[in-house]
Order: C-alpha cells, then sequence, then structure tokens
C-alpha cells in the first residue's frame, strides 16, 4: 500500500534569492507546490545529488557563505 502523503511538519526557512527562485521554479517545471518539492528533495535526496560534485559545491557555498550575509 502506497504512504500517504501528508506534510506533518512545519517550519520557517531562510533561502537566498537564487535559492528560492531555484526551487519555485523546480516546483513550477515538476507541478508541485513548494513544501512538496522540498519533501520531493529532501526525501530522495541520496539519489537527486551529484556525489562527485556534492562536496566541492558545498565547500564553495561555505566559503562564501559569510560574505554572502553582509
Amino acid at each position: 500500500m502506497p504512504k500517504r502523503f501528508r506534510l506533518t511538519r512545519r517550519f520557517n526557512a531562510a533561502m537566498t534569492e537564487d535559492g528560492y527562485r531555484r526551487l519555485r521554479r523546480f516546483a513550477q517545471d515538476s507541478g508541485l507546490d513548494e513544501g512538496e518539492a522540498l519533501s520531493f528533495l529532501f526525501e530522495n535526496f541520496d539519489s537527486v545529488i551529484n556525489e562527485e560534485t556534492f562536496a566541492h559545491r558545498l565547500r564553495l557555498f561555505n566559503s562564501e557563505l559569510e560574505a554572502r550575509k553582509r
């Protein structure tokens, strides 16, 4: 029997403008709302990311984070 899809957790999240635009575009392209799109991405995280570039992208993001906060 398939799992029932219920959004049971809600939380405030701060996102960059670029990240939010990309989330909205992904949600629209896939016919989901933003919450459903986030649920899909995190439920399928291991199969969605490119393991070869993930660590590098994360290091870049972290190195630019302080400058982006200003």
